[in-house]
């Protein structure tokens, strides 16, 4: 019984769908944060898995600090590999001192276009333009009447 598990752990090699999002230090400029998710890529392809998709989301405000940092890079990877691979890139990101957390999920499907923390960055990106240089529509705010001084002045209220 020993040997048939040991030899299904050996042949079973089935490759999964993973999920694998890291955040990297505050004070790293965009091109190192690609450079991370460039590294992790070359750890799965040379392990015989595969990169299905990379998302940059951007720094984002963290809910709490995280050794000294308010805020974070997001990074997603949606991987095709086996869980050895995995085993071996949560290995060397742990070590990397530019990553302050990870965390890696199994997943049945991989989302098909950009997830939802895509399509949410552009929603928000679509009401900050609205508010920033909408005013048309609104009358300019010099047509309104002089207010006079106010009563509490005027009566000497203390």
């Amino acid at each position: 019984m020993g040997r048939v598990s040991a030899i299904g752990q050996d042949e079973g090699q089935d490759m999964a769908l993973y999920e694998h999002v890291f955040l990297a230090r505050q004070d790293l400029a965009q091109a190192q944060v690609d450079a991370l998710a460039e590294i992790a890529t070359k750890i799965v392809n040379d392990n015989e898995g595969r990169v299905v998709k990379t998302e940059n989301w951007g720094l984002r405000s963290l809910a709490y600090k995280i050794a000294k940092n308010r805020k974070a890079h997001y990074v997603m990877l949606e991987i095709d590999a086996p869980g050895s691979v995995i085993a071996e890139l949560e290995r060397q990101t742990q070590i990397n001192e530019d990553i302050i957390r990870y965390m890696t999920v199994k997943v049945d499907t991989l989302e098909e276009g950009p997830t939802v923390m895509m399509r949410k960055s552009d929603r928000d990106r679509e009401r900050r333009g609205d508010r920033e240089g909408g005013r048309e529509g609104r009358p300019d705010r010099g047509d309104r009447p002089d207010r006079g001084p106010r009563r509490d002045r005027e009566e000497g209220a203390e």
